[in-house]
């Protein structure tokens, strides 16, 4: 777990109850480690869009990550809904997680996630503008 520069995203990570920090955590570091695995990703960003941590390359599209009050014990992770990420994620992967309609993988706080087939989604993600053109988004 490597501390958050961003002071405004240090912020939000701290005012998630306790329960929830550290699936947070979690998925803040998929994200990164993913990054730092890619081939082609380069510097990711890491700043709030919408008050939620985000996660910005410029090869490809943004990440959010966020749990919300009203649904006290899901958490997601956010991609472009103007891409065809989410549907390509879908086909691939439907029975391995829960969707929020094209724009969200939604967990349950004690789902145990599949780490190979999320870090699949998060590379497409962070690379999706040098592999928009390919079908099924290269995956």
């Amino acid at each position: 777990m490597s501390s958050i520069e961003n002071m405004k995203v240090a912020a939000v990570f701290e005012h998630y109850p306790k329960h929830i920090q550290q699936k947070m955590w979690f998925l803040r570091d998929l994200i990164l480690d993913t990054a730092a695995e890619t081939e082609g990703v380069g510097t990711v960003e890491e700043t709030l869009k919408w008050g939620e941590p985000s996660y910005l390359t410029k090869n490809g599209s943004a990440i959010r990550i966020n749990w919300k009050k009203s649904n006290p014990h899901q958490y997601a992770i956010y991609f472009n809904c103007h891409t065809m990420l989410v549907d390509t994620f879908k086909e691939l992967f439907r029975d391995k997680f829960k969707f929020e309609g094209n724009r969200a993988i939604v967990f349950e706080e004690n789902d145990e996630i599949p780490v190979d087939e999320l870090k699949q989604c998060i590379s497409s993600s962070l690379t999706y503008h040098t592999r928009k053109h390919l079908p099924m988004l290269g995956i």
